[in-house]
């Protein structure tokens, strides 16, 4: 979504080999802030814009265990939560970890 600005901001995906997945809506604010986050951790991600798509929705919340809300985010295929688990992780550090290995 902002690789675009990546030029601008200098950002790379420096050591980064992690898998990083995340369901969204388009107008969703939770949704743009990780998204936001990702970007300013130059991470690449892969997103799934699920906006009024049920078939989509239940994979969604199949794999994620039952979770219905967005976002929900996976990192190397591990449910990791939404967007208040994706900063929390970050707040105590953890987020550095699961993003390098």
């Amino acid at each position: 979504m902002f690789d675009w600005l990546n030029p601008l901001f200098g950002k790379s995906a420096n050591g980064i080999n992690a898998k990083v997945e995340i369901y969204t809506w388009q107008t969703c604010p939770y949704c743009i802030a990780a998204k936001i986050l990702l970007f300013f951790k130059g991470v690449h991600f892969t997103e799934y814009k699920i906006d009024g798509d049920e078939v989509a929705r239940n994979a969604m919340a199949e794999r994620a265990k039952g979770q219905r809300t967005v976002p929900q985010i996976f990192i190397n295929n591990a449910h990791i939560g939404g967007c208040s688990d994706l900063f929390d992780l970050d707040k105590k550090g953890e987020l550095k970890t699961l993003l390098h290995q």
